[in-house]
Formats: C-alpha cells, sequence, structure tokens
C-alpha cells in the first residue's frame, strides 16, 4: 500500500512539474501526449531540468486517419486479449525525479522506514547516488503507466518496479517485460482505434413484410482501413496499427428468421463494398447479404445487430512486414418494422 500511495503522489507531482503541453499536443490524465492531427515528427528534449511537455507525456497518438463522428467507437477483440494495462517509460531527469520525491519524503506520509529506503536507493548509492545528476543528459527514470483506458482494469496496478534509471541508447532491463516496445506500442494504438457505426442499407428501408427476402449491403465507401500511430519521440520508435473491415455479421433480432448466407456472415467484396445493393428485376434472387423473417414484429420491431469484423495489423520501427493483432468487432442496432401483409418486390 504504502508503493501505491507513493506512486500516486508521484504521478500528481510529474504532472505539475511537466507543465503547460505544446500547441500540438495535450497531456491526458496517465500522463501521455496526444495528438489529434497529423503533425511533424516532434522530438523528444529537455528544457533546463525538466523534460519537454511532448517527451514527459511519452506517447504521442496520431489519430488523423483513425475513424470519426458521434458514433464512432472502439473495438472488441474477438479472443480474450486485451491492451497492456501498464508499461514502464521515460518518465523523469534526475532534477524531476529529485522535485518529486524529496516533498513525498519531507511530508513524511510513507513512513520513516520506507523513506529511508528510498534515500537509500535514489541518493545514498545503493544504487543510485544523488538521483543520478551527474548522468544528466545521458539518460532517464524509468517509472509505470497506466493507460487511459485501462484504469481500473485487472492487472493495472500490477507495474509495481521501483522508478529505475535507464541510459540513452540501451534497453531497459531485461526483467522488465512491460518496457515500452514498438510491440507495445501497437497494442496501446489497438486501445485507441475508432470504427464507423454499422448501419446497413436495406431494402425495403425499415419495413419489410413476412417471407419477404430483405436485402442488406454496405457501400465501400462508408468503410475504409481506418489506422492510430503510437510514437515515442524520447526513443525514436514508434508503431501504427491498421484495422480494415473484413465481414459483416447480421443478426436478425428473433428466432424466427433465417439469413444470407445461413451463418449471417457476409464477406466483403473486391471493392471493398459488402452485400449487393437490391435494383428493380431482383425480385425473384436470394440477396447474397439478408434476412427474411417469418413472423411479424406486431406493434414494435425488431432489433437487427449488425456487427462488423475489421482485421488489425501493425508496423513498426524495426519490424519487417505487418505482424497481425487480434481481430475486433464493432456494431450497431437498427429498428426493422416487419409487417403480416404479403407482398413481391417489383
Amino acid at each position: 500500500m504504502k508503493r501505491r500511495a507513493l506512486g500516486g503522489l508521484v504521478l500528481a507531482a510529474a504532472l505539475v512539474v511537466l507543465g503547460t503541453p505544446s500547441a500540438w499536443a495535450k497531456v491526458t490524465p496517465d500522463g501521455t501526449t496526444e495528438s489529434d492531427t497529423s503533425t511533424s515528427k516532434p522530438s523528444g528534449s529537455v528544457k533546463g531540468d525538466t523534460l519537454a511537455s511532448s517527451a514527459g507525456g511519452v506517447i504521442v497518438f496520431d489519430r488523423s486517419k483513425n475513424g470519426s463522428g458521434e458514433s464512432a467507437g472502439g473495438v472488441t477483440s474477438t479472443s480474450s486479449w486485451t491492451p497492456p494495462p501498464c508499461y514502464y517509460a521515460p518518465k523523469y531527469t534526475p532534477e524531476q525525479l529529485q522535485k518529486t520525491m524529496e516533498p513525498v519524503w519531507e511530508s513524511e506520509s510513507t513512513g520513516y522506514q520506507w523513506d529511508a529506503q528510498q534515500r537509500d536507493r535514489y541518493v545514498n548509492g545503493h544504487p543510485y547516488k544523488d538521483f543520478n545528476k551527474d548522468k544528466s543528459g545521458e539518460g532517464y527514470w524509468w517509472d509505470a503507466y497506466v493507460p487511459e483506458s485501462q484504469v481500473g482494469a485487472p492487472g493495472s496496478l500490477d507495474c509495481t518496479k521501483p522508478i529505475f534509471w535507464v541510459d540513452n541508447g540501451d534497453p531497459p532491463p531485461a526483467d522488465v517485460p512491460e518496457a515500452i516496445t514498438p510491440e507495445i506500442l501497437a497494442q496501446l494504438a489497438y486501445a485507441e482505434i475508432r470504427v464507423p457505426s454499422t448501419t446497413v442499407e436495406l431494402a425495403p428501408q425499415q419495413t419489410t413484410k413476412v417471407n419477404l427476402p430483405t436485402w442488406a449491403w454496405l457501400d465501400a465507401a462508408k468503410f475504409k482501413p481506418v489506422s492510430v500511430t503510437a510514437s515515442v519521440p524520447l526513443l525514436d520508435i514508434q508503431a501504427t496499427t491498421t484495422a480494415e473491415p473484413v465481414s459483416l455479421k447480421i443478426e436478425p433480432g428473433t428466432a424466427d428468421a433465417v439469413t444470407y448466407p445461413a451463418s449471417g456472415e457476409c464477406r466483403i467484396n473486391a471493392d471493398g463494398s459488402i452485400g449487393e445493393p437490391y435494383a428493380k428485376g431482383k425480385a425473384d434472387r436470394t440477396p447474397p447479404c439478408g434476412v427474411r423473417y417469418s413472423r411479424s414484429s406486431g406493434d414494435g420491431s425488431y432489433k437487427l445487430r449488425a456487427t462488423i469484423t475489421w482485421k488489425i495489423h501493425w508496423t513498426g520501427t524495426g519490424v519487417q512486414g505487418q505482424r497481425p493483432l487480434p481481430d475486433g468487432t464493432f456494431g450497431a442496432d437498427q429498428d426493422v418494422v416487419v409487417q403480416e401483409i404479403q407482398s413481391v418486390n417489383r
């Protein structure tokens, strides 16, 4: 509990020390820096004894190629996989760590024994001396971060390793598997992916008839690949995570219906569209993607759910070719009224 209490105080103090973010970035509650528009590559730097905001935030997210709009949302992994609940990355210069830690020790809120152990570790040379100020500009103190999307998630409090030093150009210690890498950046970018809501075109629209095949389709222009790039300018590493739509799953909202195809999963066409728009003259054909209801919805409607599966991969620093990440899904409901009147769609 003492270590976690100290971590909270350290994080709060760190956000104060980092100061106001630059014009192109904003600092989120977890200390990351986010760029909502495409920018030239920022460079982490030190101004005096303080990490510049781009470096202090550590991770920069470029969402300029992400999905947008009020109905856009994050994908859900099709497996049990989840993005990293915590990770380690540069957080302090020697001077910043001193300004962060000393007020905590002076307040005696964490107890004499704990404070003495910390002073011994970071000041008295076991193993660090005077916060490594003699190495200013040669490296950074690394500490734990919790992504905003993972606050409160299982494992988010598991990064409890004491703050440690890494020289510029050196890899982090081998016993820290959660240390930031291009792969971890890709996984964090996964959590930032936003895809458009899935409202399919239907014929007949909104109101259909019992036993009448209802055609369903999606225009290629509405579903294009989206991507988010995450980078750590301070370490000169980056990763881009891309999601591409591959199929549409239709769930009629009632057991009294059949789907086309029978699995309810409509594959994406070569041109990026899904299904086929209805047109006059197709009444006697079976829709390549659609649904047929066998019972009226009465005075209400059925909730047809349309879910897109997105194939997700990443590329990044030091990686050749694309690396897979778990597929993701995102869907939405839409009302379909089914009437008893029989008719033929001509």
